[in-house]
Parts: C-alpha cells; structure tokens; sequence
C-alpha cells in the first residue's frame, strides 16, 4: 500500500493486502502502514493524556478565579464579571467548531495541536505580561474606586491575551482527544474496550489536574501574585508541547481518502434533498429499488432521502448521492436533538467558576487560626469527586449494570448522559437549599447590610453541591465525549469533540444572556437585583430554583428524543 503524505493526514493511493497484525486505515509519521504491537494503545494515547492534564491545569488555572481577578483587580461589578466570565468560557468552548473543522480538513490532528500549542504559549506570555505591569488596582481611587485613571492598554492587553488563548483551546481541545482516540484500532476487540475506558481515564486525568489546579494556583492568584499565578501555566505548557513532540514516533496517524470533504458531502445532501422538495415518494422509491438500496434506509428523516435523485430527476443534471452519504448526512441530523437539550446542563455547569465562588467568599473560610482557604479553590472538591468516582464507575458500577442489562458498557451513552442531567437539577436544588440558610444567616445577625463582614457559617456547606456537579460531569460531560466522537462519521470526529465542547460553550453565552436578562428584570429603581453586589440582598436562591425547574424540563425533552435516537453502526479509527 504506497501512501502520500499530506498535513498529517494520509491519501490511500492504492490498494494491497494488510500484513497480519497491522492496523488498518492507519500509518506512522513517515506514511507507512504500522504494527498494532508497536505503535497506538495507551503508550501512545498516554503522551496525550498527559498533555491535556498540563492544557487543563492552565485553563482551570485561568478560569477558575477569573471572577475574582475582574472583580478585584479590574475593579467590576459581580454582574459585569460574571458575564465577561462566561463570555469568555463561552467563546473558548465554541472555537473547537472552527478549530476541529480546519484539523479534519486541511492540516491535520497532529499539525494543528502544535500551532495552537504555540499560541497557546504566545496568549499565556501576554497574559503574564499584562498581570506583572502596574495593574489596574494601582490606579483605582481607593475612596470611590473609580476606573478613571484606568490604564486603558493594560486592560486591552489583558482581554487581548484572554481571548488568544480561547482560541488556541479552539484548536487544541478536539484534536488532542480524538487524537488520543486515535490510538485505538477499532477492529480490534481488546483495543475497542481501551477506547471506551480511554474516554473514563481521560476525564480523570482531566479532573485531578483541575483539582491541584483550583488549591495550589488559586492560592498563588489570591496570595502570592497574580503574574506568578499566569506564569507557571505557561511553562507548563512549554513542557506540555516537548512531551507531545516526544510521542511522534509511536502515533498513528489516520489515513485520509481522497475523496470530498465530508462537510461538502453532507451540505450537498441537504442542498439536495431541498432541491428535490416536490418529488413524490414513489418516484424516489422507485430509485431506491433500481439502485437496490431501499432496504438499507433507516425510516428517520426520509426526506433526505429525496437526495438520491438529481434535480429534476436527470442524473446528468446533478450530483446524486449515495444511500450511504444519505444515512451520513442523517446520523448528523441526528445528533441535533440530544445536543440542544443538553444545553441546560451546561448552563447549570457554568455556575461553579461564578456564582458559587462568590457565595463561597461570603462565608468562613478559615481552615485553622491564620489561614483562609481561597473561595475559587472550593472547585477542588468538582475535581475530587471525578478523580474518585470515575474508578468505582468503571470497576463497580459497570460490571454490576453490565451483568442486568449485557451491555459491554454496562449502560447506553444516552443513558449515562441522562442519569447526570438528574444529578445537576439535584445540585441545583441543594444550592438553593444552602443559599437560604445562608441568607437565613446573614438576616438573624443583621449583617444584610454589611456585605464586608464574614458571614458565621462554615464554607463547608457548600461541598454537597460541588460533589453533586463532579459526579454529574462523571456521567454527563463523559458520556457526551463518547457520544459525540462515536455517532460522528469518522472524518468528522475532531468536530464530533467540537460539538460536545460547543455545548458547554454555548450554555455558557446562555448562562451570560439569562443573568443580563434577570438583572435588568429585577433590578433598577432602588431595587436589589437577584444577582446584587450585595450578595446579602441578592437571590441567588430564586436563580437556583429557576435552574433546576428548566433542568427538569430539558430532561424531559431529552427522554423523548433519546428513547427515539438511532445508534449508528460500529466503524473503525
């Protein structure tokens, strides 16, 4: 099989019989066919997983106490900040559609992890930079806190930096996990189930990083210096693009044929199938017979199958499509439903890095005499919950479902994404709970008014509702990756991640434009808004209760459309 090599992805130029033990539709760096013994599996899905641990610890080391750092340092408000927060979680999250799209069409997984490495690098060094320059809290008027005087460039500088590194999450998020995925041969029995616990251990990785990131760089920010706090993720990332260059030699890279694009494939059966709106079913029928397909059509979405006939019926006319490009173009169209009703659970998932650090820094947070843990670093216990739950998923929940229902993975994806949109409505409703004692609190010792003073409750109570989102991303955000990647058409996958990604992205805009909503609905005219600066007079409570009525509804439609959901066939790489 001679094989060209392009952007890290491979033409397939002829055909030859594969030697035993070679992975098919897969080469190594120089383009050559490879040995499933001595290339892929966890040696090489391992490089990645390490990579993403150091790419988490940066971005968690950003994120997390962002609030706090607009806030304080920026001087705003804890609405502004809030939805420049998401705003920002927001975009980051959705640049893997762009990111993924350019991956799997034109440069390739492995070229596209390293340049968006790189500018990774780039934004983390500017962000250092604006942070170590006289900061904003230099200027303000310590009397009335005026941003004045605001250094105008350095604020510019920040926010440039920011967004530069959501971009370069933008290509380097869906590569480097479906890369990962990548490893694993999916004709092979034994590396097919790796592939699925790939996704498990992936996520522990992922969380454990985000763990030692919320305690140690949140107390760095809050402590130490906020320059420090943006410096040591960008030398870890340095570290993380040498540990990804290591690998190269033991990846295997996907073979690309040379065929359309698939986002031209698919389009052009849309553009098709709305072409040909007026042809009757008979006549497609017809063709349907005639090219001996009709009984491989899955009765979903039928009229794409109008697809099948040129416009005006003449093949000379137009491009006809296949019944496989067809049944491509709708296990797509199939994943539209499940991804728009997850988009409540990503808006809840927004919650931890804003508002539940706020309530945090309204309550005692002394762990001994002297020392206060950081609020932002409460999101250690999200990490916590992951890194133990995942273990006891996969070695007792999974064996044990497994044995009731004979699934090789104990339960379906949807089902699994399904059991974690209850768990977030059950967070929500705790965090409500938690927020009216804590008001309650503030009300009995008159400190309503005297949102300065330290409320006498422990921060401790807001760990059940930090453990009920880690165990819900465990089955959640989990079985979305997995989803995502599996019903996408394998050229796809980067983007399958992309969507999965998407939905958190998205959920947080949604989460950004509900609180503007809300605050100029509630607020104005001497009123305090749910979301005051004063977060004594503020509801979070009403927010909260708000959160778990739409997640229940989003359930609801997510049950209708999951029990109708389609699985597409096993495929491989």
């Amino acid at each position: 099989m001679a094989i060209s090599v392009s952007n890290n992805s491979y033409t397939e130029e002829s055909q030859t019989p594969l030697l035993e033990g070679t992975v098919a539709g897969a080469v190594d760096y120089k383009g050559n066919p490879v040995l499933r013994a001595n290339s892929g599996g966890w040696r090489s899905a391992s490089f990645m997983i390490g990579v993403e641990v150091a790419e988490r610890f940066t971005y968690f080391g950003i994120s997390c106490n962002l609030i706090t750092y607009l806030t304080e340092q920026l001087g705003q408000s804890t609405v502004t900040a809030a939805e420049n927060v998401n705003a920002w979680s927001g975009t980051a999250q959705l640049m893997p559609l762009l990111g993924a799209s350019i991956a799997d069409s034109f440069l390739g997984r492995y070229r596209t992890i390293v340049i968006a490495t790189l500018i990774y690098i780039l934004g983390l060094g500017l962000l250092t930079l604006s942070a170590v320059l006289p900061t904003l809290a230099d200027y303000v008027d310590t009397n009335n806190k005026s941003m004045s005087c605001c250094p105008k460039l350095i604020v510019i500088l920040f926010f440039f930096s920011l967004y530069l590194v959501a971009v370069a999450q933008g290509g380097h998020k869906p590569c480097i996990q479906a890369f990962g995925a990548d490893q694993f041969d999916g004709e092979d029995p034994k590396e097919r189930n790796a592939k699925s616990s790939f996704f498990n251990w992936w996520f522990l990785g992922v969380c454990g990083s985000a763990a030692v990131t919320v305690l140690a760089l949140s107390y760095i920010q809050d402590n130490l210096s906020w320059g420090l706090g943006f410096g040591i993720p960008c030398i870890l990332m340095i570290i993380a693009l040498a540990i990804f260059l290591l690998g190269t030699r033991t990846y295997r890279y996907c073979i690309k044929r040379d065929e359309t694009s698939p986002f031209v494939r698919i389009g052009g059966v849309f553009v098709t199938a709305v072409r040909n709106c007026h042809t009757t079913r008979s006549t497609i029928a017809i063709e349907e017979e005639a090219c001996g397909t009709s009984h491989h059509s899955s009765e979903q979405f039928k009229f794409l199958n109008k697809a099948l006939l040129s416009p005006g019926h003449n093949k000379e006319e137009g491009k006809v499509y296949t019944i496989s490009e067809v049944e491509e173009a709708k296990a797509v169209l199939r994943l539209c439903p499940i991804w728009a009703t997850s988009l409540v659970y990503a808006i809840v998932y927004a919650q931890a890095s804003t508002f539940f650090t706020k309530q945090g820094a309204t309550l005692d947070r002394t762990l001994f005499p002297g020392f206060k843990i950081p609020a932002a670093s409460l999101q250690f216990f999200i990490g916590l919950a992951i890194v133990l739950f995942i273990p006891l998923y996969d070695r007792v929940f999974v064996p044990i479902a497994k044995a009731f229902t004979t699934k090789p993975s104990g339960i379906t994806m949807l089902q699994r994404v399904g059991i974690g949109m209850l768990l977030s409505a059950a967070c929500m409703v705790v965090a409500a709970l938690v927020e009216i004692k804590r008001l309650n609190t503030a009300k009995e010792l008159g400190l309503v008014d005297r949102p300065n003073v330290t409320i006498p409750m422990s921060v401790w109570w807001l760990v059940p509702q930090y453990v009920l989102s880690g165990i819900a991303d465990v089955f959640t955000l989990v079985g979305l990756q997995e989803f995502f990647y599996d019903q996408v058409p394998s050229e796809l996958r980067s983007v399958g991640i992309a969507l999965c990604q998407s939905i958190l992205g998205l959920g947080s805009l949604l989460s950004s434009l509900l609180v503007s909503v809300i605050e100029e609905a509630t607020g104005g005219y001497g009123r305090y808004s749910w979301f005051s600066n004063n977060l004594n007079r503020a509801h979070l409570d009403y927010f909260y209760w708000l959160l778990a009525g739409l997640s229940v509804v989003a359930f609801a439609a997510y049950l209708y459309f999951a029990k109708s959901y389609i699985y597409k066939r096993p495929s491989t790489m």
